[in-house]
């Protein structure tokens, strides 16, 4: 006998009606160390989300057996949901998967109570369900890698932000110290956070330290260079600090032009001829030893 092609519509619907009790125990017996996380989830919660998800599955499927199919449509947001808060609170990828993998032998229970005596029908329902569940639990895995991917560039960016900090060293002057590789996505926080920071600060040097950057290549270099060139048309001198020989010695073999850049091998270098640039000047201030003297007779 063929199998019904999944748009069409079969008994689970009223399969779960009968047997509803019977198949939500045993489902979350069968959850008990995989997807049944005490330490991660409440266990009235856990029992919600099987009581939604069985009524959501049993209406559905009166009407299609196609996952991506309309009467599926409040199905998928609520395990769109599911992935999304599993995901936030700390639940692995199997894990999500197997909440809707582990009602499979419940369900194939409960249609062989059903439909026990037809074996063609059982067969042929059981494969049907086989085919629904894997399908919806690929989606919520999907769902699950989507979240995590979005959850990562957030934190990325956010950490991007924070290892980008521009500070006020003196009137008129910033630094912006570089901690690990520059790429293109780095150099357009670091653009923006400096360009910022000299218009709301009205600077007229910022100083790049590079002494926490690795290694610098052609890429970084131009890089450094582009930052540099924004922070001129901006009005505001850049000095780049540093330099270490090893650095010095690779920008000279790559045939680096930074002939138009002021550079220094120390943040403290940089920041004494930022002073000189705004004019600032300095001097020691020597402490007289008081003597004390004898007097003569």
């Amino acid at each position: 006998m063929a199998t019904v092609p999944n748009h069409q519509t079969s008994n689970l619907g009223v399969i779960i009606a009968q047997h509803r009790d019977e198949i939500l125990t045993a489902w979350l017996r069968d959850m008990i160390g995989t997807t049944r996380r005490s330490d991660l989830m409440k266990e009235s919660e856990l029992q919600t989300q099987c009581n939604q998800f069985l009524a959501l599955l049993a209406q559905a499927t009166t009407q299609s057996m196609d996952v991506q199919s309309t009467p599926f449509e409040s199905l998928r947001d609520m395990l769109t949901e599911i992935s999304r808060s599993r995901t936030l609170q700390g639940f692995s990828a199997r894990e999500c998967a197997t909440f809707i993998f582990s009602i499979k032998r419940p369900l194939f229970s409960a249609i062989h109570e059903s439909l026990g005596k037809d074996s063609t029908a059982m067969a042929d329902e059981m494969w049907k369900t086989s085919e629904l569940i894997d399908g919806l639990g690929l989606f919520t895995t999907e769902a699950y890698l989507k979240t995590r991917e979005h959850t990562i560039k957030r934190q990325q960016e956010e950490m991007l932000e924070l290892s980008t900090p521009v500070v006020k060293l003196w009137e008129g002057i910033l630094a912006l110290p570089l901690i690990g590789t520059l790429d293109s996505a780095r150099t357009q926080v670091v653009m923006e956070s400096l360009l910022e920071a000299i218009v709301q600060t009205n600077s007229r040097v910022a100083i790049i330290d590079i002494t926490g950057v690795p290694t610098v290549d052609t890429v970084v270099a131009q890089h450094l260079l582009k930052t540099v060139t924004a922070a001129r048309l901006m009005g505001a001198d850049c000095i780049i600090s540093g330099v270490r020989p090893q650095i010095a010695q690779t920008i000279v073999h790559l045939g680096i032009n930074l002939l138009d850049v002021t550079t220094k091998a120390t943040l403290a270098d940089a920041f004494i001829l930022s002073l000189q640039k705004t004019g600032f000047k300095f001097s020691r201030v020597q402490k007289k030893e008081s003597r004390q003297g004898t007097s003569e007779e």
